[in-house]
């Protein structure tokens, strides 16, 4: 066969374009990961190179998860790690579900609209950096990729991700290979007779002399696993030898013993196509081997497949931060870990069972089993917690027999109780379910049981950050203005967003302080720090900008006397202020900054820029400074932005790229909705849930009024209210 077919379909077309992507490439393993709907997920659709089992814990990523993957989408950028050493240093969860030697690249899939990630990854072998080149034919193969689901998406509406991912073999769109041309690859691939492998991990070939060694005629061996098939390779160690060759395409040896006393060299040579076997007996010389061969070093008695899906489960949650985290974390892959239907997470608090998370039940269910007592009676939870013993059920009617009424409320067919608890002190309880029937292996209980340690201890810090972040967020509010004032002619918004990452409150802020019909002045500020001296500090700031501006005080001298008032108290911690004075009877903007980054000016024309405010030093370190003063005409129709740093600042971009990033979505955004353009411009500065820095934001629309007046700074008294 010298050619194929066009594709059939949008599906077939996009499985060949995948395939040859991975190919062309010269990586040895791909992944596409397509944005589920709705859902801030991405969720893996097609894998070449691996098995699909191997792929189960990253089958489902949160755009938010600290992985390559879901960098590449939220950032639209390349990621490129090149090698185990750079990976722990930058992904640690990643890189302790893929202890390998290996490169990866991640890379955004975007057309219309962003679909999602292309992932690849490399065997040793290669340099550990990437080339302008490769960068470019990477983003190039990601672009065809987005053109056929752009395609797709007119035409025969867009492939929607399956619970495992569907595998594309790597010649997808190739000519296809004759029987014998497959055993002519294997012939030259590891010459005289031992077996063959797939991908998947099956026996595809057995030599005579191999069925000799293994004591088992080779039809009896073709299309089983080794560790299945041959019980006395049924350990951790021997799959785990099979796993590191699937995934870094490296030559992997191992010993192992065929009772009742011989000893077995078995050498893996792995290729895109599956893995050649050469089994000899110990003490014969071995064909070369070109690397080193992995260690045979004993792992826990568990299934290796089980013990990596345990790590990355505990990897996992160890990045939680708040409740929400821990159910969306249990929802997303515990379950699917286990092949669980529903979920049930409950927290033990004032002696009940409170439902905090669910899925896979309907409302009325979980209404009728929130708010039980901790020592009920109606389901196994209160026996479960009691015993601190979990408790598995694998049909109605085992459940029947103590509990007659349960699994009528539940709706479910076989249950897992497992209770969460820490040093004897009761946190919840985790429910696992089964639409049908489900027969609970020895194994598989232990691992549950093993993660319902884990999931205590999540939940229990998880809680804990909840409590504090409640208490911080209150206390940060309280420091804050509860409203700003009206101003007619003047449209105002203002936003505040705490960092999501960490439990310390921050001490960014803003006020508005009106003097009168004719002006206002707008402040914002940031204080040092993320912690409660940070946040007191801040209410002290405002307070003294606020005294002495009421006060009448030029912009310059009201920074002056509050930074005075600050190397007074001496609090260790420094404030940026920028201070800005708007006459909106005279048009004119009068600005001083204490080192804050410049606001932004949207003329009515669209034309938009920061404004160039010579910044005095910090508040708090020089009781003498001196803060310039800028002034500047103010039309009706003109937009003020006034912002910390928290907004624009990215890790290795500098400040002034990212300022002018802002001022360029502030151009194109619509004024008419300033809390619409609020939203935008922090949906613009990165993801949410994602927050290293605290956001302060103040927006301002001179819309025009008639009348005059003098609101030359406090002089017009008026209403200061803040």
């Amino acid at each position: 066969m010298t050619g194929t077919s066009e594709p059939a379909t949008a599906a077939d077309a996009l499985d060949a374009a995948f395939a040859e992507t991975v190919r062309g490439i010269g990586a040895s393993i791909g992944a596409l990961y397509l944005l589920a709907p709705d859902e801030d997920l991405l969720r893996l659709h097609l894998l070449c190179g691996a098995p699909a089992e191997f792929a189960a814990p990253w089958a489902r990523v949160p755009v938010a998860a600290p992985a390559p993957v879901a960098v590449a989408a939220r950032e639209g950028r390349v990621v490129w790690v090149g090698s185990q050493e750079e990976m722990a240093r930058s992904f640690p969860r990643t890189a302790m579900v893929l202890p390998y030697p290996l490169a990866l690249a991640a890379a955004p899939v975007t057309g219309a609209r962003s679909w999602g990630t292309l992932l690849l990854m490399w065997p040793t072998g290669r340099p550990p950096y990437m080339t302008a080149r490769e960068r470019g034919h990477i983003e190039s193969r990601c672009r065809r990729l987005a053109r056929l689901l752009d395609e797709a998406e007119e035409h025969d509406g867009v492939p929607v991700p399956a619970d495992l991912p569907r595998v594309v073999p790597a010649g997808a769109g190739r000519p296809s290979v004759s029987e014998e041309m497959a055993l002519a690859d294997f012939v030259e691939r590891l010459p005289g007779g031992s077996c063959a492998l797939d991908l998947e991990g099956r026996f595809t070939y057995v030599s005579r002399g191999a069925g000799e060694l293994f004591g088992r005629e080779p039809e009896q061996l073709l299309g089983t696993l080794p560790w299945h098939a041959l019980r006395w390779l049924d350990e951790p160690v021997h799959e785990d030898r099979y796993r590191a060759a699937v995934i870094t395409r490296e030559p992997v040896s191992f010993t192992a013993c065929r009772p009742p006393g011989q000893w077995l060299d078995i050498h893996l040579y792995p290729d895109t196509s599956g893995i050649s076997v050469r089994v000899v007996p110990r003490g014969t010389e071995p064909p070369p081997v070109p690397g080193h061969s992995r260690s045979t070093s004993t792992v826990t008695p568990s299934r290796a497949g089980r013990l990596y899906q345990l790590t990355h489960l505990a990897a996992a949650l160890t990045e939680v931060v708040g409740v929400q985290d821990v159910v969306d974390v249990v929802a997303d892959q515990v379950m699917p870990a286990f092949g669980a239907h529903g979920l049930v997470l409950s927290s033990a608090e004032a002696g009940k069972l409170r439902i905090i998370g669910y899925r896979g039940y309907p409302p009325e269910a979980i209404a009728r089993l929130d708010g039980l007592p901790v020592d009920t009676a109606f389901t196994p939870a209160g026996r479960a917690l009691s015993s601190g013993v979990p408790a598995f059920y694998g049909a109605p009617g085992e459940m029947e027999r103590l509990y007659p009424e349960a699994p009528v409320a539940s709706g479910k067919q076989a249950w897992a109780f497992l209770p969460l608890i820490i040093t004897g002190r009761l946190v919840g309880i985790c429910v696992l379910s089964y639409d049908s029937p489900h027969e609970f292996q020895a194994e598989e209980r232990a691992v549950m049981t093993s993660l319902a340690g884990l999931i205590a201890q999540a939940l229990d810090r998880a809680r804990l950050y909840d409590t504090k972040h409640e208490l911080a967020h209150g206390l940060q509010q309280a420091l804050l203005p509860r409203t700003l004032p009206t101003v007619p002619g003047l449209r105002i918004a203002a936003r505040y967003l705490p960092a999501t990452r960490g439990m310390e409150i921050g001490g960014d802020f803003y006020d508005l302080i009106r003097f009168g019909d004719t002006a206002v002045a707008a402040v914002i500020g940031d204080v040092q720090g993320h912690n409660v001296a940070a946040a007191a500090l801040m209410g002290q700031v405002r307070t003294g900008v606020y005294a002495h501006a009421t006060l009448g005080t030029p912009p310059g001298e009201v920074l002056a006397r509050t930074n005075r008032l600050l190397t007074d108290l001496a609090p260790d911690l420094f404030t940026s202020c920028l201070y800005a004075h708007l006459d909106l009877g005279d048009g004119r903007v009068t600005l001083a900054s204490a080192g804050h980054p410049p606001p932004l000016l949207r003329l009515p024309d669209g034309d938009t820029r920061p404004l160039a405010v010579p910044p005095g030093p910090l508040l708090g370190i020089d009781p003498h400074a001196v803060y310039p003063v800028t002034e500047i005409p103010l039309t009706p129709g003109t937009t003020l932005a006034f912002y910390t740093d928290g907004l624009v600042e990215k890790p290795g971009v500098d400040l002034e790229d990212c300022i002018a990033r802002l001022a360029r979505h502030l151009a194109r955004a619509d004024t008419r909705d300033l809390d619409v353009l609020i939203d935008e411009l922090v949906e613009k500065a990165g993801p949410a849930g994602q927050r290293t820095d605290d956001i302060a934001l103040l927006l301002l629309h001179h819309e025009g009024r008639h009348g005059s007046g003098d609101g030359r700074y406090g002089s017009s008294g008026g209403d200061h209210s803040g």
